[in-house]
């Protein structure tokens, strides 16, 4: 039975709320009715850097429950490096609040996160949405330098932001760009969690390389894997380029992608309404 409880009505207003997790107090927040979605967020995002809209509007159908990774944003611990160990932080996290399944969804490095958690407990995760993320193994399209140069700057403004997680050679996605970060910085202290330090950004990037090399071999698992999967990503994406995942997403039994125009690394947040519409009806539609 689930010991979950909300946390608020929106997600702009929702209180942080804590369970012990590997000996660790980590942090959650839980919003909305229904069947559990747990979102799984990028490197150097915290609770506080989801988009208030799209989190709402997800919440119009689910429970959606966001967390803090062991030592990120207001969670205690030190961040693994091991994908196997993330997944097993999730399962014990899930079983905490009592969840016995429940769809999944990963933006970026937490796509990658979601891909573990899948493949090692197809039994707790019912649906995956992976949202601007790289599968693993050998991809065509690498990271650009322009995403670099931003992306590992101890705070970012607008136009990093710009750049980042949208399309700055679209003005609709300039403006979008804006009003999701009115909504985001709506939230007092949402700098004061962002993870800064070396060592933190380093945790993620290990992470992220084992994962690229593939040892366990998690590319052939997508493969075979019977989870309904939706891929969603923006066409000009300087991070996590969709296109890497052309020559697998047919060979997933399950898998569907969704590619939106315009848009870059945060295709969620130029497009929160659009983006959980797409979502809710997967969930809704593909079945389990």
């Amino acid at each position: 039975m689930s010991k979950l409880s909300s946390s608020g009505s929106s997600a702009a207003t929702a209180q942080t709320q804590y369970v012990q997790v590997q000996g660790n107090r980590i942090a959650y927040r839980a919003i909305g009715e229904g069947s559990a979605l747990v979102l799984a967020n990028r490197m150097r995002g915290t609770l506080d850097t989801w988009d208030p809209a799209f989190l709402d509007a997800l919440a119009q159908s689910h429970t959606v429950i966001t967390f803090d990774y062991p030592g990120i944003g207001y969670s205690e611990g030190r961040l693994p490096t091991d994908m196997s160990a993330l997944a097993a932080f999730v399962r014990e996290f899930a079983g905490v609040l009592g969840l016995e399944s429940f769809a999944m969804g990963g933006w970026s490095w937490g796509g990658i996160v979601t891909q573990a958690t899948l493949l090692e407990a197809p039994e707790l995760v019912r649906q995956a949405v992976l949202i601007a993320t790289t599968p693993p193994g050998t991809n065509e399209y690498p990271i650009q330098q322009r995403f670099l140069d931003r992306a590992l700057k101890p705070v970012n403004d607008l136009a990093d932001e710009e750049v980042l997680f949208f399309e700055p050679a679209s003005p609709r996605s300039l403006q979008a760009a804006r009003e999701s970060r009115d909504r985001i910085y709506s939230r007092p202290g949402v700098v004061d969690r962002i993870p800064s330090k070396t060592e933190d950004i380093v945790q993620y990037l290990k992470a992220a390389e084992v994962f690229r090399e593939d040892k366990v071999g998690r590319r052939d698992g997508l493969a075979k894997s019977q989870t309904p999967m939706l891929v969603m990503g923006g066409d000009n994406d300087p991070s996590t380029a969709v296109q890497n995942w052309y020559p697998l997403i047919g060979k997933i039994p399950r898998g569907h992608l969704i590619v939106l125009p315009e848009a870059g690394h945060g295709p969620q947040h130029q497009y929160p309404e659009l983006s959980a519409r797409y979502i809710k009806d997967f969930l809704a539609l593909a079945g389990s």
